[in-house]
């Protein structure tokens, strides 16, 4: 099924193409007046179309210290309690299955804070960075493709450490944060703009890459990746670094450039 969707997705199929996309917009209610193209008919695939860009003025930037990264809904979000992340109701997840068992790695996030964000398919599918960072390293984690709608996460234990997913590790001036982007069902790919497509190929065991030797910045703001049919953001942040916004409330909608939190 995914390979299947990944392939009609990637299709270059002419008036097809657009009537998929056609419906798609009324279906999901797609808001294309905030595109940076605004006519369906420009695009050649619906991949084109799922990471379309936005106008340049859609999306202005809080005066924060972290600003959010996406477009969607709060899954849930808070303090990690010793290594235990909040999923929903009945279940938790740790930090270290979260970035594929490097305890060392998820121990700098222990008693820190998280926050997941849900990506609906209506939403803008391309993830931008909360503050200026780093890049350290990249983790690509096999794993299922269940969905993660909130229905599903109320109901599948452990959900966000079980789907494939990206792990992005940044270092910044208050110590290191985690971007994780967390495949789901027909998700056709995850991409970073340093990396390009990190999947397909979906390799069987974990692969890590390591960007000492590069010195690779990303300022707040700044696009750093994105889904193609899109999923869930879990962020990692150390004890003591941030305080969210107040007017946060799990379930709540989200977009990209208002104020997360505050140092």
């Amino acid at each position: 099924m995914t390979n299947f969707a990944g392939r009609v997705a990637g299709a270059r199929g002419g008036a097809m193409t657009t009537r998929l996309i056609r419906w798609f917009v009324g279906r999901y209610d797609v808001n294309m007046d905030e595109a940076l193209d605004p006519q369906i008919a420009n695009y050649a695939s619906f991949n084109e179309f799922f990471t379309r860009a936005l106008r340049p003025d859609a999306r202005p930037l809080a005066a924060a210290d972290y600003i959010c990264p996406v477009d969607g809904r709060i899954s849930q979000f808070g303090p990690i309690r010793d290594d235990q992340i909040f999923q929903a109701k009945g279940h938790n997840f740790s930090t270290t299955a979260l970035v594929g068992g490097d305890s060392e790695l998820a121990a700098k996030f222990q008693h820190g804070s998280f926050a997941n964000l849900y990506l609906s398919p209506r939403d803008y599918h391309r993830i931008h960075m909360p503050c200026d960072g780093r890049l350290t390293r990249m983790i690509y984690i096999p794993g299922e493709l269940f969905s993660v709608n909130p229905t599903t996460a109320r109901g599948i234990p452990g959900l966000f450490a079980r789907n494939e997913r990206v792990v992005c590790v940044f270092e910044t001036a208050q110590g290191p944060f985690v971007m994780t982007l967390v495949g789901a069902t027909i998700v056709g790919s995850m991409a970073t703009v340093w990396h390009g497509v990190v999947n397909p190929p979906r390799a069987p065991s974990i692969r890590s890459w390591s960007y000492d030797e590069r010195d690779i910045r990303l300022k707040k703001g700044e696009e750093m990746g994105r889904f193609l049919l899109g999923s869930t953001v879990v962020m990692l942040f150390p004890k003591d670094t941030l305080h969210f916004n107040p007017s946060w409330q799990p379930a709540g909608p989200v977009r990209l450039g208002e104020a997360m939190a505050t140092l």
